[in-house]
């Protein structure tokens, strides 16, 4: 059960907004959903105005991923551990944002979140550190960040987590939409993204990955519901007993369950 909601949809955000084009003079602001919080043992979640999860925060490790698809979202880091520079696409509670920002000291961090209330929240309830030269949180629409060609070819990582109150899976789905995400990536880059596994809309964003990637590896569903996708620029030849040393590089460093991944890409692989 969530328990004591808030809402804060009149917070507005003190981040500037990307000025990356010009709005039109007539153009209407988007209506969006309130943003309300609750918290239940010591865990603090946003929604949209339903008891959908959109993210969660410890309260006494602000900067560790709660919940295991975020968890997850990480994988790539079991082929990168000097990533110079990372994009999310979809602030969340900026789980993942904060948590590269602290894990990776030299990289360049950018947040892309569309709704001026998420990253107000993020900053008054959620530890959002305040921007700087490596932390980058942009309001704008995250279609026209991947679309934007300085962004091509920049990215080391990239984490998709795109869903509004509706949770009907990913705002954005299109072959069009990962290429442009494949676009942004590096020639060894790697994508995550959030996927419901037992939803309608997963088997369409599978396929058109598997339309704009060389290689796509899905890890388990976990109990939540969620699956995540792990989409690689240019294919990789596997090697298990690399990644089960770099696992256990990544546990100790940082504390992710990154050996059950390495099980689960075995899996995945032998499918």
């Amino acid at each position: 059960m969530l328990i004591k909601r808030k809402s804060i949809e009149k917070e507005e955000s003190s981040r500037p907004a990307s000025k990356a084009g010009k709005a039109a003079p007539a153009a209407r602001k988007p209506k969006y959903a309130p943003v309300t919080l609750s918290e239940q043992d010591g865990v603090r979640y946003l929604h949209f105005g339903t008891e959908w999860v959109q993210g969660a925060m410890r309260i006494r490790k602000p900067d560790w991923p709660e919940l295991e698809y975020a968890q997850q979202m990480m994988a790539w880091v079991l082929w990168n551990g000097q990533p110079r520079r990372i994009a999310q696409l979809g602030l969340g509670t900026a789980a993942l944002t904060k948590f590269c920002y602290k894990q990776f000291p030299q990289a360049d961090v950018t947040a892309i979140e569309l709704n001026p209330s998420v990253i107000a929240v993020c900053e008054s309830m959620f530890k959002l550190p305040p921007n700087d030269e490596r932390l980058h949180v942009l309001e704008m629409d995250a279609l026209d960040f991947v679309n934007d060609k300085a962004n091509h070819g920049a990215l080391d990582a990239l984490q998709v987590d795109l869903y509004d109150a509706t949770a009907r899976g990913p705002v954005l789905d299109t072959p069009e939409f990962y290429q442009a995400c494949n676009a942004c990536l590096a020639d060894d880059g790697i994508m995550t993204v959030n996927l419901f596994g037992d939803h309608p809309s997963y088997a369409k964003n599978i396929k058109a990955m598997k339309f704009a990637f060389e290689q796509l590896i899905c890890l388990p569903q976990v109990h939540d519901g969620n699956v995540v996708a792990i989409a690689f620029k240019r294919a990789r030849a596997i090697d298990p007993d690399a990644l089960k040393e770099r696992a256990a590089q990544i546990v100790a460093e940082t504390k992710l369950p990154a050996k059950a991944w390495v099980k689960a890409v075995q899996q995945a692989l032998q499918k």
